[in-house]
């Protein structure tokens, strides 16, 4: 059946693969976020093991509304290790990097999802497609808002 949602075959298709990128670099970040979680060590532990965990759980709701959506435009949603590496800006987590490490490589990759959302909002504006535009308005807020609380962690540092 055809979707006639107000939104043509190309407007969709180009909103749907802005949003696979941004599901692909969530859906990273996800998984750095978690391995850093995991893995952080320090004088700082409790507070980023618990910062980490917070931020991670907020994702895991956000990665499905994101695929979700590319669903409800027509298309599939990326999900395997393969698709994601080949769409995603987030690079590798390296678990030996020291608590500092981590937590300026988390502000980079909260940073990138903020960028990578940014970039398809004029896309989505030209088509009048608001529910993505809302996703997004609302990933970029979380994402700029954990970036701050991430190097508020590195202020005295």
């Amino acid at each position: 059946m055809e979707i006639n949602i107000g939104l043509n075959d190309s407007q969709r298709k180009a909103i749907a693969d802005g949003l696979s990128k941004v599901l692909a670099d969530s859906y990273s970040l996800y998984i750095k976020t978690h391995n850093y979680h995991w893995n952080v060590t320090g004088p700082q532990f409790n507070a980023l093991h618990t910062m980490f965990e917070s931020q991670y759980t907020e994702l895991a709701p956000a990665i499905d509304e994101i695929a979700e959506r590319i669903r409800a435009l027509g298309h599939l949603a990326p999900g395997s290790y393969k698709e994601f590496s080949e769409l995603t800006s987030i690079k590798d987590g390296d678990n030996r990097l020291t608590a500092n490490e981590m937590v300026k490589e988390l502000v980079e990759g909260q940073e990138t999802v903020a960028r990578t959302c940014r970039s398809l909002i004029s896309t989505v504006d030209e088509a009048g497609d608001e529910p993505t535009a809302d996703l997004l308005t609302v990933r970029m807020q979380t994402h700029e808002k954990n970036a701050w609380m991430l190097r508020a962690m590195l202020a005295n540092n």
